[in-house]
This record gives structure tokens, sequence and C-alpha cells, in this order.
């Protein structure tokens, strides 16, 4: 069934509107048949295909920007290129390159199960994630209350990350990973403890963005789980 997604998938896209794209990677025409598969048409046996679903999108004047938005390569993002690689065999068409710190997990990206799993992992993940927001915008507005400036909560919140990263290793034990940790940090920020406010601030350009970064994710991470357009395709 795959197979045969990916064929009428190809053919559509390919045809719709000229020739909108030429070359587009598996990992999109899977999540874009998906979504035909869950719309109106395609979960209600109306009979259409997902060329006429790619139709009707086109003549209803969305188009060409709206597709091409949907289909965009996430290895056009140079830190993503960094992390993976195109692989035909790949459930989403996209695999870690050899070098990249994505193999620790220890996926198969070629099995469907484990994939599978992993994006369901990686969605409670994002879930984790936005509630982390939540609470932190809570913390920001109370610490602007009690009169501190941006600066001030951005310092205060890197201190409190550094510690706690290595007070999770401490608590489970694993101070193998600990160890690891200091040593990149070493590498990457020169110090064993993590970065300075400092280091972070000229990272993001402002102490807003650097208070957020512990919000960010791996867009490479989403590729590989096909999420990677319905998080935002940054």
């Amino acid at each position: 069934m795959l197979q045969s997604f990916k064929r009428e998938a190809s053919h559509a896209f390919s045809s719709v509107g000229g020739t909108i794209v030429t070359k587009i990677p598996q990992g999109e025409l899977i999540e874009a048949y998906y979504k035909f598969a869950k719309s109106k048409d395609g979960g209600k046996g109306t009979g259409k295909t997902v060329s006429n679903y790619l139709d009707d999108i086109v003549e209803a004047g969305g188009t060409r920007r709206e597709i091409n938005s949907k289909l965009r390569n996430p290895l056009d993002n140079p830190k993503i290129a960094k992390e993976i690689e195109g692989n035909t065999e790949a459930v989403y068409g996209y695999s870690p390159k050899k070098e990249s710190a994505l193999n620790k997990f220890g996926v198969d990206w070629t099995n469907g199960d484990e994939v599978a799993y992993a994006r369901s992992e990686r969605i409670k993940y994002h879930e984790k994630i936005q509630q982390k927001r939540i609470q932190l915008e809570q913390d920001i507005k109370n610490l602007q209350n009690d009169g501190l400036s941006m600066e001030e909560i951005a310092r205060l919140k890197v201190e409190e990350r550094n510690q706690g990263r290595m007070e999770t290793y401490i608590k489970s034990n694993n101070f193998d990973g600990l160890n690891a940790m200091k040593e990149r940090n070493i590498l990457e920020y020169g110090r064993a403890e993590g970065p300075t406010p400092e280091q972070l601030y000229k990272k993001y350009g402002s102490w807003e963005d650097v208070i957020y970064g512990s919000l960010k994710t791996n867009p490479a991470m989403d590729v590989l789980t096909g999420l990677f357009h319905s998080m935002g395709g940054k």
C-alpha cells in the first residue's frame, strides 16, 4: 500500500498546476498523502484521488505557494542538513548521518514500528515543551512583577538550567552521562558547568531569546518522525 501511495502522490505532485515540483523527498510525499487520506475526500471514500485533491487546492486559489510551502525540502536548512540525509528506504525518507548525535536513540528509521513509536514519543516531547513554555511565561511574568529585568531573569534562568542538568544526572546515578555532559560543555563553552549568560546572549542576540533558549527543539528529529511540516517546517 505504501508503494502505491508513493507512486500516486509522486505522479500527482509532479503534474498539479503544470510543474510545481519536479523532485519531492519521500517523506513529504507520504506526509502529503496521509493528509489527503485524512481529508473528507480521502476519509469518506468519495472516489477522489490525491491528484483530484490537489487540483481542488489549486482551483480554490491556494495554490502553488501553499503546496510549495507544504513540500519545502527540510535539507534546505543547513542545521538539518548537517544532521540527516535522504534515504529512500526510511519511513519518512530521511535517516541520520553517521556522525549525527541522533544515532544515539538507536532507531531503525526503515522500520515502521520503531518509527511509529519514535513519532509518538516525539509528539509527547513537544507537548511537554509546550507545558514548559506556559510555565516559563508565568515565571517571567512573576519575576517582572518583582522588578527584575529581562537580563536579570535570563541570568537567573541560565544558572538554574546549568545546575538542573547536573542534578538530573546525579539523582539518576548516571555519572557517566554527567561526565560526558561536562566534557561536551568544556569543548563548546570552555567550562564544565555549561554556558555563561554572556555566551548565550552572543549566540541568540537578546536576553529574551536566552530565556526561551531551553525550549528550542531539534527540527531534524521532527523530519525523521514525519512531524517537520506540522511543527512549522523551520
